[in-house]
C-alpha cells in the first residue's frame, strides 16, 4: 500500500505545527511484514521489483526485532506491508508488541480484513488500525486499485468501528479523486472515523512512473483545500483531518522523516534495516540486514544509518541554509530520483539549483492528456 498512509508522513502544518525530539532514538519503527499485496495501485510505495524480495523474515526473527527496537527506544510500531493481514502469524507478532509497550498500529488496504480476524487481533492488543481508500464510489475505487475492492473496503471501515477501533481513514490523492474531497470527507464522517489524512501521493516508485498522470493540478489542490477547511469548522473536535499537499506545489520541501536515521526505522520483509520505506531507490548503498547484525549496531554504527544524519553531509545551499535544522535539506530518495545524487538539495526546495526539474514536471503534468494509462503495480514487469 502507499507510503503516503505511513504515520510517518503526515505534515502537521495544517493542523497545528508539531516538533519532535526523539532524542537520537528510533521512536517510529515500521515493519514492512510482506511485500504481497491483493492490489495493483499505481502509486505503491514498494520496490518496483518488490517480487525479488520472497525470502520473508520468520516469526522468530519478527519477534527479535521487537525486542531489540525496544531496547533502543522505540515507542510507536506499524504493521506494514505490501497488506499484512496476508501474514498468518499477524495475531502473534501483535501480542508480542503488545507485551514489549508498544503502541501498535495496522496500516492495511483492509482487504482480508474481517471481524473475526478484528476480534483477534484487538485481543492480541492491537490499539488503531490506518485503513486506506481510494474513492468514494465503486468505479473509480475499483479501477484506481486494479481489483474489485470498494466493497470489501467498506465493510472493513464498518467492522472496524464496530469492534470499536480509533480509525485513520488515509485517502492517498491524485488527480483522479481528489475532486471528490467533499464526497469523501461525507463518507468518513458517516462511518464515523476519528482521522481523515489526504495524502497527496509523494512520487516515488510506482508513483513516479505514473507522475504525469497523478499529479493533481494546482487548481483541483485549492478546491479539495477549501473543502477540508470547511469540514474542520463544521466538524470541529469530531474529526482531524490533515491535508497533506504534494510536495511539488511547495517552495520547501517537507522535513522527511523528521531526517536521515533520526526517529525512524523500517524493516524490510527481508529483514534489510532503511531510514525510510524508500531508501532502496538510492543505489549504491548497501542496508545492513537484522539477519546479521543487532538492531542497536545498526541504528548507531551502520554507515549507511550516519550517511545523512546530522548536518555534516549537506552541501550548498543547504549546508548554510538557516532553515537546514527544519527540513534537514529535504528528501534524500527525491534528490537521487531527481538529480541522480543523493547528498544534492532536495530540488523541491526553490534555493535549489535543481529546482526547475519539479517546475518542469508540473508544466508537464498539466498537459492534457486520455486517462486510463497508469502502469499497475504487477510482478515481474518489465520496465527498461
Amino acid at each position: 500500500m502507499s507510503a503516503a498512509g505511513s504515520e510517518s508522513s503526515v505534515d502537521h502544518r495544517d493542523a497545528g505545527e508539531v516538533k519532535v525530539d526523539g532524542r537520537g532514538l528510533p521512536l517510529w519503527l515500521l515493519l514492512e511484514l510482506t511485500y504481497k499485496c491483493p492490489l495493483k495501485c499505481s502509486w505503491c510505495n514498494n520496490p518496483l521489483d518488490f517480487d525479488r524480495y520472497q525470502d520473508e523474515l520468520t516469526t522468530a526473527e519478527w519477534a527479535g526485532v521487537l525486542r531489540q527496537g525496544r531496547r533502543l527506544g522505540s515507542l510507536q510500531l506499524g504493521f506494514s506491508g505490501g497488506e499484512p493481514v496476508l501474514r498468518r502469524d499477524l495475531e502473534e507478532l501483535v501480542g508480542e508488541a503488545n507485551q514489549l509497550g508498544y503502541y501498535t498500529n495496522l496500516i492495511t488496504s483492509g482487504m482480508g480484513l474481517n471481524p473475526t480476524r478484528l476480534a483477534a487481533l484487538q485481543r492480541a492488543g492491537l490499539k488503531q488500525i490506518q485503513l486506506s481508500l481510494q474513492a468514494c464510489d465503486a468505479e473509480l475505487n475499483n479501477r484506481l486499485v486494479g481489483v474489485d475492492a470498494y466493497a470489501q473496503k467498506i465493510a472493513a471501515a464498518r467492522a472496524i468501528k464496530a469492534q470499536g477501533f480509533p480509525m485513520v481513514l488515509n485517502i492517498p490523492v491524485s488527480r483522479y479523486n481528489i475532486d471528490q474531497t467533499p464526497e469523501l470527507l461525507a463518507l468518513a464522517e458517516e462511518l464515523g472515523v476519528e482521522y481523515v489524512e489526504f495524502a497527496n501521493l509523494q512520487y516515488y516508485n510506482w508513483a513516479l512512473l505514473n507522475r504525469s498522470d497523478l499529479l493533481p493540478t494546482r487548481e483541483q489542490i485549492a478546491r479539495a483545500e477549501a473543502a477540508v477547511a470547511e469540514a474542520r469548522a463544521r466538524l470541529g473536535r469530531r474529526m482531524t483531518i490533515y491535508f497533506v499537499i504534494t510536495d511539488y506545489y511547495d517552495t520547501r520541501p517537507k522535513a522527511c522523516m523528521k531526517g536521515w536515521g533520526n526517529i525512524h526505522l523500517t524493516i524490510g520483509p527481508d529483514g534489510a534495516a532503511l531510514p525510510c520505506q524508500e531508501a532502496r531507490v538510492i543505489k549504491g548503498l548497501e542496508f545492513p540486514n537484522v539477519r546479521e547484525h543487532d538492531l542497536g549496531w545498526i541504528w548507531h554504527e551502520s554507515p549507511v544509518f550516519k550517511k545523512f544524519r546530522g548536518e555534516e553531509w549537506m552541501r550548498e545551499p543547504c549546508r548554510s541554509c538557516d532553515e537546514r535544522g527544519h527540513d534537514y535539506g529535504g528528501c534524500r530518495c527525491q534528490a537521487f530520483l531527481l538529480t541522480g545524487d543523493a547528498a544534492n538539495t532536495d530540488p523541491v526546495c526553490s534555493r535549489s539549483p535543481h529546482h526547475h526539474i519539479v517546475e518542469e514536471a508540473v508544466m508537464a503534468a498539466m498537459v492534457e492528456r486520455p486517462q486510463q494509462r497508469l502502469i499497475m503495480r504487477q510482478r515481474g514487469l518489465n520496465l527498461a
